[in-house]
């Protein structure tokens, strides 16, 4: 314990890196969230009525947000404001997801928290003549065939992935995903956006 008057108290120090911590993850929340949703900084910017250059302050963590912008992002990116001022430090480097035959019943989403990492994945079964439209954004998609056989279409090119097969695409070209085949699909997409 230090015998100097005019010294702060552990505690007064312990809340200063409490709420330091907080504000300093602001921008990395930021980032992640608008990147998962596939949206520029200024397209953002536009949804939140605020200007492209203090999104970007606010990502780099060169600027503190004021309460209203803060308020304006959040409600461009659809969060309520407490998420980015909760404490969400990982107790885990990692995230485990289980989902064995919950994906029966439809996609299963198996990724971790957006403001902690970039990709997005799901595992999903198309049953036989099923089709699905691929979800146009900014990044690139990695389609792995666990079982069966899909037929996908990427802009007018038309490829036929069977089980033990991967392809890799840009997501912002049209892309659908057909299980032409006689049995259950089983598939995993991995979306990454882009910067």
């Amino acid at each position: 314990m230090s015998t100097d008057p005019l010294a702060a108290p552990d505690t007064a120090r312990d809340a200063s890196a409490g709420w330091e911590a907080v504000v300093g993850s602001i921008g990395p929340k930021v980032r992640a969230l608008r990147r998962e949703r596939g949206l520029t900084l200024q397209q953002l910017a536009h949804a939140a009525d605020v200007s492209t250059a203090s999104v970007h302050k606010v990502e780099r963590g060169d600027m503190v947000p004021t309460v209203t912008t803060l308020l304006k992002i959040a409600g461009a990116l659809a969060v309520p404001v407490r998420f980015f001022v909760e404490d969400s430090e990982p107790t885990h480097a990692a995230v485990l997801t289980r989902f064995g035959d919950a994906v029966r019943t439809g996609p299963v989403v198996i990724t971790g928290p957006p403001d902690r990492f970039r990709s997005s994945g799901t595992v999903a079964r198309l049953e036989p003549g099923e089709e699905r439209p691929g979800l146009r954004r900014a990044g690139e998609t990695l389609l792995v065939v666990l079982e069966g056989r899909l037929d996908v279409e990427v802009a007018e090119a038309r490829y036929t992935v069977s089980a033990g097969e991967a392809l890799h695409f840009p997501s912002w070209l049209e892309h659908r995903c057909r299980n032409s085949g006689e049995t259950t699909a089983e598939i995993v997409a991995v979306d990454v956006p882009d910067v």
